[in-house]
């Protein structure tokens, strides 16, 4: 009771010193550019002040859903895999993408080959009309087998790529990316035709 604490204070600092846990090195670099003072007031004015009524709130909604959706359009754009939307993440996604773009598909001319059916059924000539008709079948056909052999060496390679990664949805995926031409697909096409998928 009346003892000097002096003795214990030695073996109890050890256990302290372990418990605590070391943050950061003071010494070392933090990760990131130190923001300007402009930008740290403006993000410390936001975070501090709540939205006051209704409309406020939906506004600063509205403004943060427009910038996500401004990134989301420039990660489409330039292939930023951290801000694509959900469904074009990974390295499935990115795979199927890859593998779809190597090579031609029909599908991806199904648009410029249904404007012409479109014209030929219009003419009144009735050979112009079936040519139009047949034409269709033989597309339906074309895209339907050139569907399915897609379908076989995309599971296929993804089997063997990723075995242990989720892969649901990726037919799908790489089907609908197919009906797109080329140039219009997002996001872009990293590969050109005739190179191996990454």
């Amino acid at each position: 009771m009346f003892r000097s604490r002096s003795k214990e204070a030695p073996e109890k600092t050890p256990d302290l010193q372990a418990e605590q846990p070391r943050g950061r090195d003071p010494q070392a670099p933090k990760g990131r550019p130190t923001p300007k003072r402009s930008e740290a007031e403006a993000q410390r004015r936001t975070a501090v002040k709540p939205a006051t009524n209704r409309k406020d709130a939906a506004r600063r909604a509205r403004e943060a859903r427009r910038a996500q959706l401004a990134k989301q359009r420039e990660a489409l754009l330039s292939g930023d895999e951290r801000h694509l939307p959900v469904r074009d993440r990974g390295p499935v996604r990115r795979f199927a993408r890859d593998f779809v773009d190597t090579r031609w598909h029909v599908a991806e001319f199904f648009l410029p080959t249904a404007v012409l059916i479109l014209i030929l059924s219009m003419l009144p000539s009735l050979q112009a009309r079936n040519i139009a008709l047949l034409l269709w079948l033989v597309v339906i056909l074309a895209i339907v087998v050139d569907s399915v052999l897609l379908t076989r060496r995309l599971k296929k390679a993804l089997r063997t790529r990723y075995p242990d990664e989720n892969t649901r949805g990726a037919m799908a995926y790489a089907l609908m990316r197919t009906m797109q031409m080329r140039r219009m697909r997002l996001p872009r096409p990293a590969i050109k035709r005739g190179d191996s998928p990454r």
